[in-house]
């Protein structure tokens, strides 16, 4: 016996296509064996998961942690968190901080800040911007996850605007470029119509008729295209409508030059939302219509989307009780991620095995995670055991956001995170953080 043993008995295991029982051994923050028949003198701690389904641990690829800069709202610590309450074992945030991250000693910044206080792992965006096209050419494979460019209003000098930047950035870019689509004076005209109908009053209802299907579509398909005609890896992130489902190629990520996330919340949530919601779901790309959420979900399932992510972008309850034009875009989401994201699974829309598929094994694949995103030997102990068949209500004393609270509030899920393994330390065990902090940077970008 070794020093640092875990052992998982009596598991239904989801991962590569299949749900079969099993227990899994853990080894110094790896997995050893997966298998049968294991004995408790194997391990320094049993787990018995009996009737419970032990999954990979969820790898988001787009959060806003909101350090450096707004910790006002959220920090590296705070939110990873929530995210290992909500079975996410890794991350990887979005460069509009305070200061931007367009620069690569600014991206070591974050990775120093998030050192002994993730709890979850973690990697790091590059932004682009419209004047550092030389550091985007000097980005080594283990700088960063990605570089993100924002072809929508953003926070900063981090809207690319300029159409030959952009075709620097898809021509020269040396790794994957993640885009936010969102055409900006198609956005600012819709706008300027609302403020005419109603002033400075314009209710959030506006708000997917302003950031409107057309602005998205407009914008993606330019992505597409530079993307096509420089043969660069793109990854166009939290996609919102049916006609952009037509630019994306259903298949498995492996190969795939063209890539497509969709989030939780979109998803979930439609434009029926808002009269209730309001604000609390404003966000950009905006909810859309109930025929836009379906076809979200069936490009989900033939595979033209190959990513499910949550968008996490905290803001205070002050700042999202302004009237609509002042409220930031923007909801917190990790905490209560998978377990929303398996609603679909007890609806009958979404298969256990492909829940898995997108949150985990896809993201390691497209990402070139190594190591990561699979229950199998030899890989980090990123687990998650989740309990199907024992829910419970979203409630406002368990939220764990540094903004400390949800637009769930008041839902009852019907399934729930019981334990979460970080790099084979439990950081999350029924409702209650641990005291560890295992969370380690990720070795992105390996050969795919």
């Amino acid at each position: 016996m070794t020093s640092n043993t875990l052992l998982i008995v009596n598991a239904s295991i989801v991962n590569e296509g299949r749900v079969t029982e099993g227990d899994v051994l853990v080894c110094d923050g790896r997995i050893e064996r997966v298998g049968f028949g294991f004995t408790g003198r194997q391990a320094d701690r049993v787990i018995d998961a009996h009737g419970r389904h032990l999954l990979p641990g969820m790898i988001d690829d787009q959060v806003h942690f909101r350090e450096p800069g707004m910790t006002h709202k959220g920090d590296i610590a705070t939110e990873s968190a929530a995210a290992v309450a909500g079975g996410i074992t890794s991350f990887m945030d979005m460069p509009n901080t305070i200061p931007n991250t367009t620069t690569r000693a600014a991206l070591a910044n974050k990775y120093l800040a998030a050192a002994g206080r993730a709890r979850a792992n973690f990697a790091f965006y590059l932004g682009g911007a419209n004047d550092n096209i030389e550091e985007i050419r000097a980005l080594r494979p283990e700088q960063a996850c990605g570089v993100k460019v924002f072809m929508g209003a953003s926070t900063g000098n981090m809207l690319v605007d300029d159409p030959v930047t952009l075709e620097r950035i898809f021509a020269d870019c040396p790794m994957l470029i993640a885009t936010h689509c969102e055409d900006s004076p198609l956005i600012h005209a819709n706008g300027e119509k609302m403020r005419e109908q109603y002033g400075n009053e314009v209710p959030v209802s506006a708000h997917p008729l302003i950031r409107s299907a057309e602005a998205c579509y407009r914008s993606s398909s330019l992505a597409v295209s530079l993307a096509r005609r420089h043969d660069a890896r793109l990854h166009v992130l939290h996609l919102t409508t049916a006609r952009e489902m037509e630019l994306f190629t259903p298949g498995p990520v492996q190969g795939k030059r063209i890539t497509a996330e969709v989030c939780v919340h979109h998803l979930h949530f439609d434009d029926s939302h808002y009269a209730e919601l309001g604000n609390l779901i404003k966000c950009n790309p905006a909810i859309k219509t109930a025929a836009d959420r379906a076809a979200l979900l069936a490009a989900l399932k033939e595979d033209r989307i190959d990513v499910v992510a949550t968008d996490h972008a905290p803001h205070p309850l002050r700042e999202k009780d302004e009237p609509y034009l002042r409220a930031p875009a923007g909801l917190p989401l990790v905490q209560h991620a998978l377990p929303l994201l398996l609603e679909h699974y007890h609806d009958g829309a979404l298969g256990l095995e492909a829940i898995v598929r997108k949150t985990s094994h896809a993201v390691a694949d497209l990402f070139g995670i190594r190591d990561r995103g699979y229950i199998r030997e030899g890989c980090w102990a990123d687990l998650v055991l989740v309990d199907l068949h024992h829910g419970g209500e979203v409630r406002g004393d368990d939220i764990l956001y540094k903004v400390a609270w949800s637009p769930l509030e008041g839902m009852r899920l019907r399934s729930r995170v019981v334990m979460t393994l970080v790099n084979g330390v439990v950081a999350w065990e029924d409702g209650a953080l641990t005291g560890d902090i295992p969370g380690r940077r990720l070795d992105c970008n390996a050969a795919r």
